[in-house]
């Protein structure tokens, strides 16, 4: 029988009120918060902790304090990402961030949905959706990116839109829900 965590990977429901995954949601926010209280000039770019946890990161990221992420461990990294502050990533599942790619102050992006039946809600039943973004993209601040999302190379998205659905590439969305507009 598969694990809440192999369930979770896989995409199928899974109750996110499991030991193993509180284990590893304690390890992110022990990571963030060493990253987020750290001294800038001693830290650099991404303290180790958090680095460590991530599935991957190119060279050149730099995450700006405060960040939050649910687990880290579903995080890649293109080469040169910059995220600024309070930045969130709820990685229930994959999250890919392309080469060159900026995400602005307040970007929120989410992996999990809960689950509509109530009492299955209540009981912790979730799915991850993974999000991907391209390469040279940009993330105005506050944009919220939806589970399962996927914005294309070159795109932007707009301060405060919520993406609920994919973005082409080399287009620009506003809005919420957010849609495409003439750049």
């Amino acid at each position: 029988m598969a694990s809440e965590k192999e369930k979770m990977q896989a995409g199928e429901w899974y109750t996110c009120h499991d030991p193993e995954l509180f284990a590893l949601q304690d390890a992110a926010r022990a990571a963030c918060h060493a990253h987020n209280t750290g001294v800038p000039a001693e830290r650099g770019a991404i303290g180790a902790a958090l680095a460590g946890l991530f599935a991957e990161m190119g060279e050149g990221c730099m995450i700006e304090a405060p960040f939050h992420c649910a687990y880290g461990v579903h995080i890649h990294l293109g080469a040169r990402v910059y995220m600024n502050a309070g930045c969130t990533i709820l990685d229930t599942a994959e999250v890919r961030i392309g080469d060159d790619t900026m995400l602005g102050p307040g970007v929120q992006i989410y992996c999990p949905t809960h689950h509509k039946d109530r009492a299955k809600r209540v009981a912790g039943l979730e799915r991850a959706r993974p999000v991907t973004i391209g390469r040279e993209v940009w993330i105005a601040g506050g944009a919220i990116l939806l589970p399962g999302v996927t914005v294309g190379d070159g795109a932007i998205v707009g301060a405060g839109s919520v993406v609920t659905r994919d973005v082409a590439p080399d287009t620009m969305v506003l809005g919420n829900p957010a849609r495409v507009r003439a750049g």
